[in-house]
């Protein structure tokens, strides 16, 4: 469906991002990676996407929190691979503490990562898509695009905020070919919440099964972890044919988080 297309992807070198760049790749479309990482272990994931699926994958080292950087890379992914067609914004960081002690810093960068290098990437990516009338954006928000939890200021603020700028860009671009769509995954089992659950079966004493459960249980009916491949899977989709009047919606993808 995707072949011959050309999809772009902020922080997918590990995760998320990497699960959804496979799947778009799976497809047919070239990718752009783009991410922080040892260099080794980048290259080995680009070159493993061409391997694996017979495209064309590069990569971009722009840093998400400088414009300029963000711009040259959706130039250099349209001259690279001639079209930017599809659009993943994935990018993002996270921080923990009462709004009384929030680092000023980091309420800065996760605003810059999470929600402004969003309207960067879209700002210069929207016009080659208008031309072509073709294109297909998606921004990785989260449950807490649409729901609250203490500690976490900056990172609810700015996925609530990417899930507004979605919807300003589907207005604006619902007669041009060009849908924009939120996923917002609940708990997914990345390498960090392992972590998590492994330092918390560690401190109880617990086994990591029972722990992972609890973690769940804190705010998911359903006890299962989102599998990042399934957060691909829905993103090919928004990519599809089927999906081109589906624009400016945030698709939960939560374990039945926000329906409570």
């Amino acid at each position: 469906m995707l072949k011959g297309k050309t999809a772009l992807i902020t922080g997918s070198t590990s995760g998320i991002g990497f699960a959804i760049a496979r799947a778009l790749a799976q497809d047919g479309a070239n990718i752009m990676l783009n991410g922080f990482g040892d260099k080794t272990a980048i290259e080995q994931i680009r070159a493993g996407i061409e391997k694996d699926f017979g495209v064309k994958a590069r990569y971009s080292g722009a840093d998400m929190t400088k414009p300029a950087e963000i711009a040259d890379m959706v130039r250099t992914t349209e001259k690279e691979f001639g079209t930017l067609d599809v659009l993943v914004n994935n990018a993002g960081i996270q921080h923990v503490a009462n709004i009384e002690d929030f680092p000023i810093e980091k309420w800065d960068a996760i605003i810059a990562i999470n929600l402004s290098s969003s309207f960067h990437t879209i700002r210069a990516a929207v016009p080659g898509m208008k031309k072509r009338n073709w294109g297909r954006i998606i921004n990785i928000a989260s449950a807490h695009g649409l729901v609250a939890s203490t500690q976490k200021v900056a990172y609810v603020s700015a996925k609530h905020g990417l899930v507004g700028l979605t919807k300003v860009v589907a207005m604006e671009t619902a007669n041009a070919g060009v849908t924009c769509n939120a996923i917002c995954p609940g708990w997914v089992l990345t390498p960090l919440v392992q972590q998590q659950i492994d330092a918390r079966a560690k401190a109880s004493g617990g086994s990591v099964k029972d722990e992972a459960i609890k973690l769940l249980s804190e705010k998911q009916p359903m006890h299962e972890f989102t599998k990042p491949e399934s957060i691909g899977a829905l993103a090919v989709f928004l990519c599809s044919d089927a999906a081109e009047t589906m624009t400016g919606s945030a698709y939960s993808i939560d374990g039945g988080w926000v329906a409570q």
